[in-house]
């Protein structure tokens, strides 16, 4: 198995080069930023990486966003996150593609080598691997989705022009698209957000919603 390391701590970085490479590992490319895990991957032939979510230059969510990168441009390559903390939102963005080769551990919980090395082949065969941590904020976060979260980015944009008190005219033009178009984008965020038909405020109630949920 051919890995690639991406951790900006040079230490943790170090034992995780030797704990693979004891246990047969070829760790092929050992980085500290998300660009360096990209220019890797493009350079060696990996069959996995092992992420930190959180890498330079910002320390937020660096790592996610390489791995956004990598499930696009190399599918068949596993992608092991490691965080310090349960980023539900960012695990959330990344799962939404499908969990095929995917794995989020927590970092205070990776202290058994064997249970370890098994998550990384597992993902590294296409499986999966998820901490009980994360998967329980998983479903915190799905549970109380935001229904406003089910809209497209057209039909918030068309949400939005609504609750500037735009007529269906007025959002045609405002967004350059056709009264129809828009009238169709109307009925969907209805639907989206499980308004009753039988409510002659739907719009109002749409607006409301919207407005409520807005930062």
């Amino acid at each position: 198995m051919r890995v690639v390391i991406a951790e900006d701590s040079g230490l943790l970085r170090q034992a995780l080069t030797g704990l693979l490479s004891e246990h047969g590992v070829d760790v092929v490319a050992a980085v500290g930023d998300g660009e360096s895990l990209l220019d890797a991957l493009a350079t060696h032939d990996a069959d996995a990486c092992v992420v930190d979510v959180r890498m330079p230059p910002g320390f937020t969510d660096e790592g996610v966003r390489a791995a956004l990168v990598i499930r696009k441009r190399w599918p068949d390559v596993g992608v092991l996150l490691l965080s310090q903390y349960v980023e539900e939102r960012y695990a959330a963005e990344l799962f939404t593609g499908g969990a095929r080769g995917l794995g989020y551990l927590l970092k205070d919980t990776v202290t058994d080598a064997a249970d370890f090395l098994d998550a990384l082949r597992r993902v590294a065969a296409g499986g999966t691997a998820l901490d009980p941590d994360v998967v329980a904020q998983l479903l915190v976060r799905t549970r109380h989705r935001s229904p406003i979260e089910r809209l497209s980015p057209r039909e918030r944009d068309v949400l939005d022009q609504m609750a500037q008190g735009r007529s269906n005219l007025g959002i045609a033009t405002a967004l350059g698209i056709t009264t129809g178009a828009v009238e169709k984008h109307v009925t969907s965020i209805f639907t989206k957000l499980d308004l009753d038909p039988a409510d002659g405020h739907r719009r109002v109630q749409a607006v409301l919603t919207y407005l409520g949920e807005r930062p």
